[in-house]
């Protein structure tokens, strides 16, 4: 490219970026309505369009999970018009899963903000004889491959959290994979599964019922919304944090003053208290970090779960 194009695409660029947004902005949400990514970012859009100035629409865009939304975001213009609601397992676990993605996580997208992080939690029904995960692994020690843990399928962040419990305690918990979280709960209060690790909003109900009971959360600190479980650390697995996260992401080359705007506004949002109190009912802690911040962590959890998921066996084709 010649340098007077450099120069042309420099400055359309900029007139681009102090003029966004003229018109309406759409986050791509690849997941059907209902579930927590989507949740997460409806909490956020009315207040995020007023301080933009436009409106902010959600665009469910679900399937091959949530391959099909992200990809269409990676092939949209870098105009700040198209976002990605990008959740951990399609954005860090899918490329260690997939035979063939249809897009780079780091080649063809540019980092705004993490909106939040949520825990995962160990559930039980109660007929289990272990009061904690410390409990579970001893139980677990003493029979070998007898306990059982429901997720919402293979491949997802609490399977993989699962798996690396047992690498970390050197047990076996059986994993059994379900075509979703309501599933899986179902049966775990049902007692036909005597474990389920899923997210905390989708057991709240039933932890508080006593149906199920919480052993462990894998969060750096218990989580508000259930502080009687113990965190993964306080059971004996020391620095075992692990949170499912969503985030805001936009297409590669999005002008950076775009980014940033994008992002102070964001972390402004997500520090209103109608905002937090709607978090706190997901179990999903906001975040609101800074560009690099966010890029430097999808950067170390592809590293992170690249042998997990080797020792898993997990593979779509």
């Amino acid at each position: 490219m010649s340098r007077l194009l450099l120069v042309l695409l420099f400055l359309t660029c900029g007139v681009q970026a102090q003029d966004w947004p003229n018109r309406q902005v759409r986050i791509v949400v690849p997941f059907a309505p209902g579930g927590i990514a989507d949740t997460s970012t409806r909490a956020i859009v009315d207040k995020l369009g007023a301080k933009l100035g436009q409106p902010v629409v959600v665009d469910n865009r679900p399937g091959a999970g949530g391959n099909i939304g992200t990809e269409q975001v990676a092939k949209s213009p870098p105009d700040g018009y198209t976002l990605l609601l990008g959740f951990d397992g399609t954005m860090v676990v899918n490329p260690h899963t997939y035979a063939h993605l249809p897009f780079d996580t780091l080649r063809d997208f540019q980092a705004v903000t993490k909106l939040g992080d949520a825990p995962v939690i160990v559930v039980a029904h109660p007929s289990v004889p272990a009061r904690n995960l410390r409990e579970l692994i001893a139980l677990a020690k003493a029979k070998p491959g007898t306990l059982s843990y429901g997720t919402a399928g293979a491949g997802t962040t609490p399977h993989l959290v699962g798996e690396m419990i047992n690498l970390r305690a050197g047990i076996d918990l059986v994993h059994v994979p379900y075509k979703g979280g309501g599933q899986a709960i179902s049966d775990g209060v049902g007692g036909q599964i005597p474990l389920v690790i899923t997210a905390i909003a989708t057991s709240q109900q039933f932890l508080k019922s006593g149906k199920l009971k919480g052993l462990g959360v894998s969060s750096a600190k218990r989580s508000p919304a259930v502080p009687d479980v113990p965190t993964f650390i306080e059971s004996g697995l020391d620095g075992m944090v692990v949170n499912s996260w969503v985030g805001i992401l936009a297409p590669k080359a999005t002008p950076r003053p775009i980014v940033d705007r994008l992002q102070r506004d964001i972390a402004a949002v997500l520090a209103d208290p109608e905002v937090r109190e709607r978090y706190a009912v997901l179990g999903n802690e906001p975040v609101g970090n800074t560009p690099d911040e966010y890029a430097a962590q999808i950067k170390a959890d592809l590293a992170l779960w690249g042998p997990i998921v080797k020792r898993a066996g997990v593979k779509v084709e």
